[in-house]
C-alpha cells in the first residue's frame, strides 16, 4: 500500500499538479486502429501505433520507478523506464539504443508480446488505472528507428570461433545476434526457403507485416555479421554431431521450434476441409495462399470452425474470416479460461467472429467423396480445477448437437519434430519429444549443443523464446570462454 501511495505522490510532483486534477494520466493514450468492418476485408496492419506526439504524451505518463517492476516481467530484461524517458524527452534514436542493448527483434515484440502478462502486468500505474502502454512505445521506437535506416552496431572485435544456430525463428535470431555482439562467427541454418520461422509461416500480416517489419528485423541481425542458409534441413542435409565434427562449429543452439501440429483424434479428422492450424496460417502467410494469383491456393470455407481458443486459433479464425467465411471458434472452456491474448479475443469479436464457448467436438462429419459437411459437439460445463489450474470441462448430458460446416481447422498446439533429436547421438529429450535443457543456460546433455524456445519447453510465446536464445548466448560464450 505504501508502494501505492508514493508512487501516486510522484505521479503529482512529475507532472506539477495535484494528483487530482491529472486523472488523464490514469488512462493510456488511445492507439489508431482499422475501422473493424474495413480490415476485416484486409490483410493490412490491424493497429496503426503512436506517432511521435502521441508516443511522448504516453511516455510522459511513466514515473521511472527506481526498483521497476515492469523489467522483471520482460523475459528480456530490457531497461524498460530508460527507453520509456528517453521517448518522453523526444530522445528516439537513443530510445532505440537501449532498447537494442537488449533485444535483437523490438518491432516484433511491440505487437505480438503478451504485454499484459508481463511488462504491463507488472507496471506500478496498473495498480490505479492504466499500466503504460510499454508495447506501443517499443513498437514506436523500433518503427521509428527502421523509418530512419539506424541499425545496431555489430561487434568491434572477433573471437575467431564458429557458432552453429538452427532455426531462424525468435530464439535462433536472438541468440545469433547476441553471439555476433560478442564477436562469434555465426551461421543460422533455416529449413524452409525463407527466413524468420514462426514470424513468417505462423503470424498473419494483419498482425505482423513480413516486408516491412520482419524483413527489415532480419536484416539487423544480418548487418551485425549473421549469416543465414536457408533450405537446410538439419537431421537430413547434414546432422549437428556433422556440424561439430567435420564443419569446424565448435558449438550448436537448437532453436527449431515445435512445428508438429495436435489433433484430437475424434472420427472424421481426415475428411477433406480439415486442416492444423499449423498448415493453414503456413499457406496464407508464408505461401500467399490468400492471393487468388498464388500456386499455392487455400480452400476458401464458407462456414468455418477453429478449434481452440490461444492466440493461433484467434489467427486461423481471422485469416479465414478474410478469406470470406462465416467462422466460429469452438473452445470447450468459458471465455475467463481462453489462452488467448485478451486484445486478440477483442479484435476477433470485433471483426465478427463467433464464439462457441463451453463446446466441444466429438465427431467431423464428410460427404461421400469425404469432404466435410459438418461437426458434431456436446455442451460443456466447468467442474473442479485440473492440473493446470483451470476447472476442468465436463460433458453436459443430452447436449449433442450439430454444425453445419465446411471447413475445420484444429489449433490444439504444437510439438516439436523428433528429426533432429532422432539424428543426434546423445541429446536426452521428455516424454513430449522436447529437448531437455537448462532454463538457465540452455545446456543439453550433448556438450557443445544448446537448444531454447519452442524446442525445449513445447509451443510458447514469441518473447520466452527470445529470452531462452538469450540465456543459451551467455551459455555459449561462457562454453567457449572455458568460463
Amino acid at each position: 500500500m505504501c508502494v501505492q501511495v508514493k508512487c501516486d505522490e510522484d505521479a503529482g510532483r512529475a507532472g506539477g499538479k495535484d494528483k487530482e486534477t491529472r486523472m488523464d494520466v490514469l488512462k493510456k493514450v488511445p492507439v489508431r486502429e482499422q475501422d473493424p468492418q474495413v480490415r476485416a476485408a484486409n490483410f493490412e496492419e490491424v493497429c496503426l501505433g503512436y506517432n511521435k506526439e502521441e508516443a511522448m504524451e504516453e511516455a510522459s505518463r511513466c514515473i521511472g520507478c527506481r526498483n521497476a517492476q515492469c523489467v522483471k516481467g520482460c523475459p528480456v530484461a530490457i531497461d524498460i523506464p530508460g527507453f520509456i524517458q528517453q521517448v518522453k524527452a523526444g530522445e528516439i534514436e537513443k530510445a532505440y539504443e537501449v532498447i537494442s542493448q537488449a533485444s535483437a527483434l523490438p518491432a516484433v515484440c511491440g505487437r505480438v508480446c503478451p504485454q499484459e502478462s508481463q511488462c504491463e502486468g507488472k507496471c506500478i500505474r496498473g495498480i490505479k488505472g492504466e499500466p503504460i502502454s510499454i508495447g506501443k512505445l517499443e513498437r514506436f521506437v523500433a518503427d521509428y528507428a527502421r523509418e530512419a535506416g539506424i541499425v545496431p552496431e555489430g561487434a568491434r572485435e572477433k573471437k575467431g570461433k564458429k557458432v552453429a544456430v538452427i532455426g531462424s525463428g525468435p530464439a535462433g535470431l536472438t541468440c545469433a545476434g547476441d553471439l555476433a555482439k560478442m564477436g562469434y562467427d555465426v551461421t543460422i541454418f533455416e529449413a524452409l526457403h525463407e527466413p524468420g520461422g514462426v514470424l513468417v509461416y505462423g503470424i498473419p500480416e494483419f498482425r505482423l507485416p513480413k516486408k516491412a517489419v520482419v524483413a527489415k528485423e532480419i536484416e539487423n541481425v544480418k548487418a551485425l555479421g549473421v549469416k543465414i542458409e536457408t533450405n537446410v534441413v538439419v537431421g537430413k542435409s547434414v546432422t549437428i554431431d556433422q556440424l561439430i565434427g567435420e564443419e569446424g562449429y565448435e558449438a550448436v543452439f537448437i532453436g527449431s521450434g515445435a512445428g508438429l501440429p495436435k489433433f484430437m483424434g475424434i472420427p472424421g479428422e481426415n475428411s477433406n476441409g480439415v486442416f492444423s492450424a499449423n498448415e493453414y496460417l503456413t499457406r496464407s502467410n508464408l505461401m500467399k495462399a490468400f492471393d487468388e494469383n498464388s500456386n499455392t491456393p487455400i480452400m476458401r470455407g464458407r462456414k468455418v470452425a477453429v478449434v481452440g481458443g490461444g492466440n493461433v486459433a484467434m489467427d486461423a479464425a481471422r485469416t479465414a474470416l478474410r478469406l470470406g467465411a462465416e467462422v466460429h471458434i469452438v473452445y470447450r472452456r468459458s471465455e475467463e479460461e481462453l489462452p488467448a491474448r485478451v486484445e486478440e479475443v477483442h479484435h476477433a469479436k470485433e471483426e465478427g467472429i463467433i464464439f462457441d464457448l463451453l463446446t466441444n467436438p466429438t465427431e467431423i462429419l464428410a460427404d461421400e467423396k469425404g469432404w466435410v459437411t459438418g461437426m458434431k459437439c456436446v455442451r460443456m460445463e466447468l467442474g473442479e480445477p485440473d492440473e493446470s489450474g483451470r476447472r476442468r470441462p465436463v460433458v453436459k448430458p443430452d447436449s449433442e448437437f450439430t454444425m453445419d460446416l465446411d471447413t475445420v481447422i484444429m489449433s490444439l498446439g504444437t510439438s516439436p519434430n523428433p528429426l533432429i533429436s532422432s539424428t543426434t547421438e546423445g541429446l536426452e529429450v521428455n516424454k513430449w519429444k522436447c529437448i531437455v535443457a537448462s532454463e538457465e543456460n540452455g545446456m543439453t546433455s550433448k556438450e557443445g549443443v544448446y537448444a531454447g524456445g519452442d524446442a525445449v519447453t513445447g509451443a510458447a510465446t514469441v518473447i520466452l523464446a527470445m529470452g531462452a536464445g538469450k540465456a543459451a548466448a551467455r551459455g555459449i560464450d561462457e562454453y567457449l570462454s572455458g568460463k
